[in-house]
């Protein structure tokens, strides 16, 4: 039964209906669907039971099957995460890409600087004679895996096995290290091991919120529609948003009587510092708990005594009045939910930034209760599955490198020598692996579901690296990305809706995705492909059985639960038939938690201890590592890590040539390198090129108005794209990431003239934070000069963070009105599912 149904066009309405509530109560349930205009939901055949994967959120969804197509989504109104909902990303993207023209469905080969199509043995062939004639000629090293935040749990596992089992290489990274790295590595500094301590339900009972670097409007839709339905009802949470950029976050912050801290990009750190001290200087501190529960808080009160707000203004070009009621809100609450990601992650002193959020919690004894808790969110669907299975720089489990009883657990399990496990030096990080691939010391570098020809910094370099003969590339994708482009070999691979397999969302909830339909041709599943290789491979264990003993992906998932018993990241309580239940379930699920763990760290203990923790630490400012011994020494035992740094400049400062500061991000209409929602014909047209956004003082004195085409320039390249006089403070230059060399046909709302000069990767640094080694996308300076003037407005569109920030005079210039996605409908339940771990019910929701 329900209260009635709104049919509406998502693209314009971006977050749909609002369900407001007030705090302690139940998120209310709307359920959200969209079907191909041509299909009646009468029509659909069945529905089958999946979870979102365009960004991290993780909603549960149900996929729409007619004659053997994806035709359409629904939320799942029993599901914890989404209460039904779904953002416009889900509802146009989900399907629409399944169904384009120009799928891979054959392999192919390079031959005569051509890419041909071929069989699979012959594909697969060339792989194998590669990698053992490396492995002949130079061992393990030769070899290096790149792959995604978007892949199965299974898939991510099974590689893991491979390389650290199978090969030996320590050369093993994805794409998480661009997104999420910084949230893992700021966990383990803290807590000591990955994990994220909070759960959504903390916005239904938390008093503020605060967001860090964090444009959720745009990147976790359905979580900001969460939000404003706390805002919008009775005892609404204030909102406090760090940004440069005047986003929905700022203006919701401003409504509630929050605050709007815009420092200049790359002061994160000396604004972090001025807010903890603040929390000192005002005796904001749960003294008992700090005492019973952490370490170092004498280090760190010496750290942030200089940051008085008037010193912090100084550098980071805020009011240190705005900062004095910022700490207040924080000082004064006694439940505040804070959320982390790029604006921090991708910045100057990523991790040090990050870890001082944590700082602020540890402080107030504000975790692992109701409304007091911590979200580093993530940037793709799946990255906390590639941190826990061990396909990144991590052991499998939250195992430690360093600690040799970690290691034999893994080779126990695996059945091999500890010694194949490359546990004798520090894992491979991305960065790295791309310079030795350009070096030639990797021979094969093997890159699934991800393009990095438009998402690395620095994109010509990389692009220099994948075009070598110096190195093997083996890309396996979905279509012929840019990076597919410049491969030897090419996989076709299944995709989302055509595989089954799990994944687990930024507050630890696991959906089981089942198969709805064929992949088209001969592509096959990621976990297929890699299965192949190591059967070619005949890569064997001690016993002389194949390594890899499982031939499904439901035996993947039972093989991997296997080994996370008594580590945090427990699975032993999960499987594929608890799974097809009514919602995801957030791990810890075991015999003490069989329902899962909405949030954790509510006892105050946390998994510092040396023989259990999943790292030792680092020395925030240089990345130094602290030793076993030296962690002994400090007796941990279960207490977190209070730890600080003193802010530095950013490595590249605006000079004479170069007066402003460069930032990347997102857009609320496409999720990286748009291989998905650039061939969603709504989706495109609300975004359909790139463009890049100035203020309104730093316009006028360049001569630029809306529309104009510009050059954007950094030392490392330029971009030429229309300009957006826009919502960022004055010396900052935004521009979305999104958009390579490839681009959909002029129907989808391509046929953009200019693809081959507006990727935003061009421009940025490669240099990377000392201990999480993220990318630092937001700190390269550069300068913006017209190049001629537009004959209309810039392709921004109007109903986010990239807004105009007034009206053109010339009527040509006036931004179109973002709107056009298909009809959507949205039906709010007049009675809310019995969630688990329900907000409503205090001992179920501790």
């Amino acid at each position: 039964m329900d209260t009635g149904t709104v049919v509406s066009d998502r693209i314009a309405d971006v977050y749909g209906t609002r369900t407001p509530h007030s705090r302690g109560t139940v998120w209310p349930a709307r359920v959200d669907q969209f079907l191909d205009p041509d299909v009646d939901e009468a029509d659909v055949e069945r529905w089958v039971q999946s979870a979102c994967l365009l960004c991290s959120n993780g909603c549960g969804v149900d996929i729409a099957v007619k004659d053997g197509r994806m035709v359409g989504v629904r939320g799942r109104a029993t599901d914890m995460v989404n209460h039904g909902r779904l953002g416009p990303k889900g509802l146009y993207g989900s399907t629409r890409w399944a169904n384009a023209g120009d799928r891979l469905t054959r392999p192919l080969v390079r031959e005569g600087g051509r890419l041909v199509e071929t069989d699979w043995e012959t594909a697969m062939g060339r792989i194998v004679e590669r990698s053992k004639a490396l492995l002949e000629e130079k061992g393990p090293l030769s070899h290096g895996f790149y792959t995604s935040g978007q892949l199965f749990l299974e898939e991510y596992y099974t590689l893991a096995v491979i390389g650290k089992a199978g090969l030996g290489t320590p050369h093993m990274d994805g794409n998480t290290r661009l997104c999420t790295a910084t949230s893992a590595a700021a966990f383990k500094e803290s807590f000591g091991a990955d994990g994220q301590p909070g759960s959504y339900t903390d916005i239904e009972h938390c008093e503020a919120v605060f967001l860090y670097g964090h444009n959720m409007p745009e990147t976790q839709t359905v979580l900001w529609a969460r939000i404003l339905d706390r805002t919008r009802g009775e005892d609404p949470p204030k909102v406090v948003c760090v940004d440069p950029r005047r986003t929905l976050v700022a203006l919701e912050a401003e409504r509630t009587g929050g605050v709007h801290l815009a420092p200049r990009v790359g002061t994160n750190m000396a604004l972090m510092n001025g807010l903890t001290r603040e929390l000192f200087e005002h005796d904001w501190i749960d003294h008992e708990w700090v005492a019973e529960h952490t370490l170092g808080l004498d280090d760190l009160r010496e750290v942030v005594e200089p940051y008085t707000p008037e010193h912090v203004a100084e550098i980071c070009g805020i009011d240190p009045e705005e900062l004095r009621r910022a700490a207040r809100i924080f000082g004064e609450s006694e439940a505040v939910l804070s959320t982390v990601l790029q604006g921090f992650y991708q910045s100057h002193q990523a991790t040090a930034a990050s870890v001082a959020v944590h700082n602020l919690h540890l402080l107030r004894g504000m975790i692992g209760r109701p409304g007091a808790g911590v979200l580093q969110m993530n940037g793709q669907p799946t990255a906390q599955n590639n941190r826990e299975c061990g396909a990144d720089g991590d052991l499998p489990g939250f195992r430690n490198w360093d600690n040799p009883s970690h290691v034999q657990q893994l080779a126990e399990a695996w059945d091999v020598d500890p010694m194949t496990i490359p546990h004798w030096a520090p894992p491979t990080h991305a960065m790295q692996i791309f310079s030795y691939a350009e070096a030639g010391t990797i021979g094969l570098l093997w890159i699934s579901a991800t393009n990095p020809a438009v998402s690395m910094p620095e994109s010509a370099r990389i692009r220099r690296i994948l075009g070598g003969d110096q190195c093997f590339v083996v890309v396996q994708d979905l279509f012929l990305t840019e990076t597919a482009e410049l491969a030897d070999v090419v996989l076709p691979a299944a995709g989302w809706g055509e595989k089954t397999g799990c994944f687990t969302n930024v507050n630890r909830t696991v959906h089981l995705s089942e198969k709805a339909v064929e992949p088209p041709g001969e592509a096959r599943s990621d976990l297929d492909i890699f299965l192949m290789y190591a059967d070619a491979m005949g890569f064997t264990n001690n016993s002389g059985r194949p390594l890899i003993g499982w031939r499904t992906a439901e035996e993947a998932f039972d093989a991997w639960a296997a080994i996370t018993g008594d580590r945090p990241v427990d699975y032993t309580g999960l499987s594929y038939a608890k799974l097809r239940g009514p919602t995801g379930l957030p791990w810890p699920v075991n015999e003490q938690h069989p329902d899962g763990t909405d949030r954790l760290y509510a006892d105050g203990v946390f998994p510092t201890d040396t023989d259990y923790c999943e790292t030792f630490g680092h020395d925030l400012l240089t990345g130094g590592t602290v030793t076993e011994q030296e962690h002994r020494a400090m007796h941990p035992a279960g207490r977190a890590f209070l730890k600080g740094a003193p802010y530095s400049p950013a490595h590249e400062e605006p000079s004479e040539a170069y007066p402003l500061l460069y930032t990347t991000g997102r857009t609320v209409y496409h999720f990286h390198t748009r291989t998905k929602t650039g061939r969603s014909r709504d989706l495109n047209r609300a975004a359909p090129d790139a463009w890049v956004e100035l203020s309104a003082r730093d316009a006028e004195a360049r001569d630029i108005v809306e529309g104009d085409w510009v050059r954007v320039e950094s030392p490392r390249g330029a971009i030429e794209v229309r300009a957006r006089v826009g919502n960022v403070m004055d010396g900052a230059v935004f521009a979305p990431f999104h958009y390579g060399r490839w681009e959909p046909s002029e129907a989808d709302g391509g046929g953009h003239p200019d693809a081959e000069h507006r990727q935003a990767n061009e421009l940025t640094m490669t240099v990377w934070d000392p201990v999480s080694k993220q990318p630092t996308f937001k700190t390269a300076a550069c300068q913006v000069t017209k190049v001629r003037s537009g004959d209309g407005p810039s392709p921004a569109p109007t109903t986010t963070a990239s807004a105009p920030v007034r009206e053109p005079a010339d009527g040509r210039r006036r931004p179109r009105r973002t709107e056009g996605g298909g009809p959507t409908s949205s039906t709010v339940l007049d009675e809310t599912p019995d969630y688990p771990l329900d907000p409503s019910t205090p001992e179920r929701g501790r």
